[in-house]
């Protein structure tokens, strides 16, 4: 890609919402540096994330300078935009942690230390403005920005409910959010020769404070550039699950679950994230919805989507694991391949099935498939059930088929010689857990 294909890029990906005039003009004429802050109260970042640093990653293969502005002062005021509450204080040993967190996962997008000219820049705008007064910014800042102006803008706006009522509105501290970002970028504009801000297009009010606080202090010239905000095709929020955020750390959600969370969009989703979260070109898109097109039920627009996803912020290792892992409960995985995967990956398989345990010292003497399933862990609430279940061949053990109601389990038949999955009918799956 080059220097002036960027905007060209982000628009057929669906990636631009507002555009400052002159923008791409900028971007033709030289290597520009841009920035994007990131929420440092978490050590790790989620996919509600992904579309901006998407944004940064194709900025720099563009062959421009991107900056990653870790937001340790501005975390501690709460952006006002599309929130109703304050976020809690962070101290600056959290601060730390959680920056070295976001790094270490930026870097999977983004070169820091390539020796080239475009290395990213990671920058925490606590650094500057730990020791700046309450006195010396209203007095050097403040000033230069009237009420009207802040008033004005949409994040505020929207926060101002009944006047009258003072539980309604903003405090004063997330009042100056718009500010203090603001002098963010004249900061950056100053020492870092940083000329263009970008974020999610809820951010634009604060961006072009921004502009306008480097218009009027610095007589310079900045731009802006958003994203639209990602949503689900019916209009529900994009990242959500059951279990709360899909965070980039495998730690907080494992690449299993990530990978299927992927797998699992719609195919008017599919077909507008594979364009905003891979790096596939414009042909290899077109080719891929196409074909799916030729035969939806096999997902091959889920499976490329997931596939490209799950590698790039994790890794191939990864991406494999999470394919054996699928194979437990969608595929025809064998006792070997369900052993092969390690106990975390195996167990966020069975997230949410219901969960059996038995003593382990139990499976030294055999136990009959009977007794096991009925009076040892209530799986099925009589032998007259099971039996019935298992004459219509609707019995499973680790994925095979089972009808000898004389067969006797025992340690070797359980995975890692703790876990047995049972299956009842094509639908019902349990586990049982020797411990």
């Amino acid at each position: 890609m080059t220097k002036s294909s960027f905007i060209e890029e982000i628009k057929w990906r669906g990636m631009l919402q507002d555009i400052m005039p002159g923008t791409d003009e900028q971007l033709n004429i030289e290597m520009t540096s841009a920035y994007i802050g990131f929420d440092p109260t978490s050590d790790s970042l989620h996919i509600g994330s992904l579309a901006p640093i998407m944004l940064l990653k194709h900025f720099q293969l563009a062959g421009h300078k991107p900056f990653v502005l870790v937001g340790g002062a501005t975390g501690m005021i709460g952006d006002p935009s599309g929130k109703s509450e304050e976020r809690n204080l962070l101290d600056e040993e959290s601060l730390h942690k959680n920056q070295e967190g976001i790094k270490k996962q930026l870097s999977k997008f983004l070169n820091f230390d390539s020796g080239a000219a475009n290395d990213a820049v990671m920058v925490n705008n606590y650094d500057w403005m730990k020791d700046f007064s309450f006195l010396a910014f209203i007095r050097d800042i403040g000033k230069h920005i009237t009420v009207n102006y802040m008033m004005a803008k949409d994040s505020v706006k929207k926060r101002f409910g009944d006047t009258n009522n003072e539980a309604e509105g903003m405090s004063f501290t997330e009042f100056t959010y718009q500010l203090v970002q603001g002098y963010d970028f004249l900061h950056l504009y100053q020492n870092n020769n940083c000329k263009l801000q970008m974020g999610g297009s809820d951010q634009w009010g604060n961006i072009t404070t921004g502009t306008e606080l480097i218009r009027r202090i610095a007589n310079g010239k900045a731009f802006a550039l958003t994203t639209p905000l990602i949503k689900k095709a019916d209009g529900t929020k994009f990242g959500k699950t059951e279990q709360g955020n899909v965070w980039l750390d495998s730690d907080k959600t494992s690449p299993y679950a990530f990978y299927q969370f992927w797998l699992n969009t719609s195919d008017a989703d599919a077909e507008a994230y594979i364009k905003v979260f891979t790096l596939l070109d414009k042909q290899s898109i077109g080719n891929v919805i196409e074909q799916h097109k030729q035969n939806a039920s096999q997902r091959l627009l889920q499976k490329t989507l997931a596939r490209e996803i799950t590698t790039m912020v994790h890794s191939a290792d990864d991406y494999e694991i999470a394919l054996k892992a699928s194979e437990i409960l969608f595929g025809k995985a064998t006792f070997e391949t369900m052993s092969s995967i390690d106990e975390k990956t195996f167990l966020s398989v069975f997230d949410g099935v219901p969960t059996f345990r038995i003593s382990a010292d139990a499976l030294k003497a055999r136990i009959n498939i009977l007794d096991l399933l009925t009076t040892e862990t209530n799986v099925f609430a009589s032998k007259g059930e099971l039996r019935r279940l298992m004459k219509e061949n609707g019995l499973s053990i680790n994925k095979q088929k089972e009808q000898n109601q004389e067969r006797f389990v025992s340690e070797g038949d359980f995975i890692r010689r703790k876990y047995l999955m049972i299956g009842k009918g094509k639908t019902n799956l349990y586990l049982i857990v020797a411990d």
